[in-house]
């Protein structure tokens, strides 16, 4: 019994051993095939330079030359506002008016203390000529007589001071009325009959019919390759037929927060009526920008919040990131200015699922 029992313990022992030879062959099976780099199919393009000497366009928007928001110059309740969106608008004419009759009651307030004024001034005036005739025939003292002068000063001071009041009344009732300082069109009304304004608070908006700009969004990196004053064709873009040129007037002095662009605004010379507020526009400018690369939209990428394309080293068949600078997109592709040059091998599918080092097979018809 006692041999059959230390069998029975050898037995187990070379199971045990057997097992753990059977794991420990798969695990480093297992450690290989995960070593094992993972190979990703890509396709690709070889980076070509081409003149970069062309016309350029851009998409933006017709906006009046020169817009003005109207503000009452006092508080109070508006009771009209005859004026709407789209309405012309001529110098001088009504936009808006205020309640008057506050201002109706300090005017007549002020002209009665005119009116006082000037009988104090006339009462004084009097007594200071009696005492000047007799201060000359030496029937009065020249204290009674200064008395009489400093008297008529006095009521002449708060006849000045009363006249600008009345004038100060006659300005406020006025500012009652809120009118337009020169022709053009209302583009926004801020506030409606009824309701309590501010001094300052803007009333109407109006586009003033003195110019129209074109305003584009305009990368920096395209920006650089202008040249001094170009020439900018304008067109309609939903009738081509309709253009006309301008020059760049004004150029945002900082990029927008989100695009990271700069605000061009574009003085079109002698603009077609058809070419309103509002409509959308075609900007043509020939740059200069020296030789440029294009390569499939689908081929850019991010990197540190800057443009990249990851290119292939043919030698390794491994991939990096380059960060590149962008001259101007188009719906299908990338005119790339810095970054690429002419034999460069650029991915164009697959860089969603690439990192560093990886390698790649390139697909057929890639390169």
């Amino acid at each position: 019994m006692a041999a059959a029992r230390r069998c029975d313990r050898r037995m187990g022992v070379a199971t045990v051993l057997a097992f753990a030879a059977s794991v420990a062959l798969a695990g480093c099976s297992r450690e290989e095939q995960s070593a094992a780099p993972q190979v990703r199919p890509v396709r690709t393009i070889v980076a070509e330079s081409r003149a970069g000497g062309q016309g350029v366009s851009l998409t933006g928007h017709i906006e009046a030359k020169n817009e003005a928001s109207y503000a009452f110059r006092i508080g109070g309740r508006i009771v009209d506002r005859p004026v709407n969106v789209g309405d012309s608008v001529a110098p001088g004419q009504v936009l808006a008016r205020l309640d008057p009759q506050n201002e109706q009651n300090a005017l007549r307030s002020a002209q009665a203390a005119v009116n006082a004024a000037q009988s104090q001034v006339s009462l004084t005036r009097n007594a200071y000529d009696r005492q000047r005739q007799l201060l000359e025939r030496g029937f009065t003292p020249r204290s009674q007589y200064e008395q009489a002068e400093q008297a008529y000063k006095a009521a002449q001071s708060a006849l000045d001071d009363a006249s600008a009041q009345l004038k100060i009344a006659q300005d406020r009732l006025d500012f009652t009325e809120l009118k337009a300082d020169a022709a053009g069109t209302v583009t926004a009304r801020r506030a409606e009959p009824g309701e309590v304004v501010q001094a300052g608070q803007p009333i109407v908006q109006v586009a003033r019919q003195d110019g129209r700009d074109a305003v584009f969004d305009v990368p920096a990196q395209l920006l650089r390759t202008l040249p001094a004053d170009p020439e900018v064709t304008v067109t309609l873009t939903d009738a081509p037929a309709v253009r006309a040129v301008g020059h760049v007037r004004e150029v945002a002095p900082q990029a927008d927060p989100v695009t990271r662009t700069f605000a061009v605004r574009v003085g079109i010379v002698d603009p077609s009526p058809a070419m309103r507020l509002g409509s959308t526009v075609t900007g043509t400018v020939a740059t200069d920008s020296g030789p440029v690369i294009e390569i499939p939209a689908t081929a850019l990428t991010r990197v540190n919040n800057a443009p990249a394309v990851w290119l292939v080293d043919p030698a390794s068949e491994t991939v990096a990131l380059h960060t590149i600078e962008v001259l101007r997109f188009t719906p299908s592709s990338v005119v790339v200015y810095e970054g690429l040059k002419p034999g460069d091998i650029v991915v164009t599918a697959g860089v969603q699922a690439l990192h560093p080092g990886q390698k790649v097979r390139l697909l057929g018809g890639g390169q």
